[in-house]
């Protein structure tokens, strides 16, 4: 009924003495729910208080440790031809076992003799080298030789140079005493003439004195023509000398040219040996890669490139390996934001797919089905997801993780940071704001030391 009067009808009326009144306003409705919200909300209040461990949450996969046990595929350093397998996909294989054969695709290299006829190369490029010596010590000795003859010479020629010298004097001498005679002889013919004027002597006797002055003076013209021969067997000593010196020099720079010439020949020929035998030690590596061999003892994953016939380039991926043995780790990448709260050795709770798992972030105590991991590395360059890497190594000091993981598995990690009440982290993320940064226990004491 509309309530459309002045006239309350309630103030007049009372209707709890009608029987649908009795039992309408004498119950007590919801007694029960409310002390149930009073007691939820005093329960809510005081788990506002209890605490609450902040994390950085993050995706990542499962992988090794070090870097050498990861799974990994095998290339051919040439390029060729797959010739033949020797495996199959899931065998286990030891280091060194052959994996497949390959075949040469370039033609200078299809010539199954190419290291015998190099060695064949190798000889006779080193009995020129040997040859090349020996003329070089051939020249060696005729130089000596030269240099020996041209020695004597030159001596034989300083003697008879020394003897034209002496004659020289010994003719000047002569020449001296031929114009000392044809002196006196004069002398004594002018005093003859005198005398035979005078009557004193007879003309026999100025004919004698005429005579032997004109034998002086032949005497005295023979003795300098002597002295001039002996004068020019001195120019003719000084030129033959001259003469041998120069000769030998010919002869002997001649024979230091064809020494330097096999010298160049020799090591031109030398560094051909050495170009050969390079090759040939290039042939017999290339010749070992003929057979692609396991680098680790590990298991057969995949075979990348398949089949026979098949060609390939150098470096092209032919088949995938994991190593027989390896220590497992989680990769996970955090945003970047979330960086500067990790620190090395930082606890961290790991949950894997295909584990089953009731995770309470905020209790780490309480989850079920997560494992302990430890941060040991925290990469410096981010990804190109637009987050920073970081691998985890298992925690020692709690549960072991699975041995049934596999490496490339998925995995969830919830970095532990600082305990906080929870309604701080309800006002944190209400706000949108990030955990405290802080700096872990060992930072911190390492701090102060450095300020002591």
């Amino acid at each position: 009924m509309l309530n459309i009067s002045n006239n309350q009808l309630h103030k007049t009326v009372d209707l709890k003495e009608f029987k649908s009144g009795k039992i309408i306003f004498t119950k007590e409705y919801y007694k029960a729910f409310n002390k149930f919200l009073f007691v939820f909300a005093v329960l809510g209040i005081i788990a506002l208080f209890l605490p609450w461990t902040q994390n950085i949450t993050g995706q990542g996969l499962v992988t090794t440790l070090y870097p050498n046990q990861r799974p990994q595929t095998i290339q051919s350093q040439i390029p060729g031809r797959i010739e033949e397998w020797f495996v199959q996909e899931g065998d286990f294989v030891k280091k060194g076992d052959r994996i497949l054969r390959i075949s040469e695709v370039k033609s200078e290299y299809f010539d199954s003799k190419l290291i015998e006829r190099t060695s064949e190369q190798i000889s006779a490029k080193s009995s020129s080298v040997i040859a090349y010596k020996g003329k070089v010590d051939a020249l060696k000795r005729q130089i000596v030789a030269l240099k020996q003859e041209q020695k004597l010479k030159n001596e034989q020629a300083k003697n008879k140079l020394l003897q034209s010298k002496l004659k020289v004097k010994s003719d000047s001498i002569d020449f001296e005493a031929a114009k000392t005679n044809i002196s006196i002889a004069k002398s004594q013919y002018d005093r003859t003439k005198t005398l035979q004027d005078e009557g004193l002597k007879a003309v026999k006797d100025v004919e004698e004195k005429r005579l032997k002055l004109q034998s002086t003076q032949a005497k005295l013209i023979s003795q300098e023509n002597k002295l001039l021969m002996s004068r020019n067997n001195i120019l003719n000593a000084k030129l033959e000398l001259s003469r041998i010196n120069a000769t030998y020099t010919d002869k002997i720079s001649k024979a230091q040219s064809e020494m330097f010439t096999a010298k160049s020949s020799g090591f031109d020929a030398k560094a051909q040996v050495s170009k050969l035998e390079n090759s040939k030690s290039n042939y017999s590596v290339r010749n070992s890669l003929l057979y692609i061999t396991a680098p680790q003892n590990g298991f057969i994953n995949k075979a990348i490139k398949g089949g026979i016939g098949g060609t390939f380039k150098a470096g092209e991926d032919l088949v995938g390996i994991m190593p027989e043995k390896y220590d497992l780790a989680v990769e996970t990448f955090v945003r970047p934001i979330d960086l500067p709260l990790l620190h090395i050795g930082e606890k961290v709770r790991v949950q894997f797919d295909g584990w089953p798992a009731i995770v309470f972030s905020g209790w780490p105590n309480a989850s079920y089905g997560t494992y302990g991991a430890k941060v040991v590395a925290i990469e410096n360059f981010i990804s190109k997801n637009g987050k920073y890497r970081i691998l985890l190594a298992p925690d020692n000091t709690v549960h072991t993780w699975p041995k049934a993981i596999r490496v490339g598995s998925g995995a969830r990690t919830i970095a532990l940071l600082e305990d906080v009440p929870i309604w701080f982290e309800l006002w944190r993320q209400l706000n949108s704001f990030p955990p405290n940064y802080y700096q872990p226990e060992n930072g911190k004491k390492g701090t102060s030391d450095k300020k002591k």
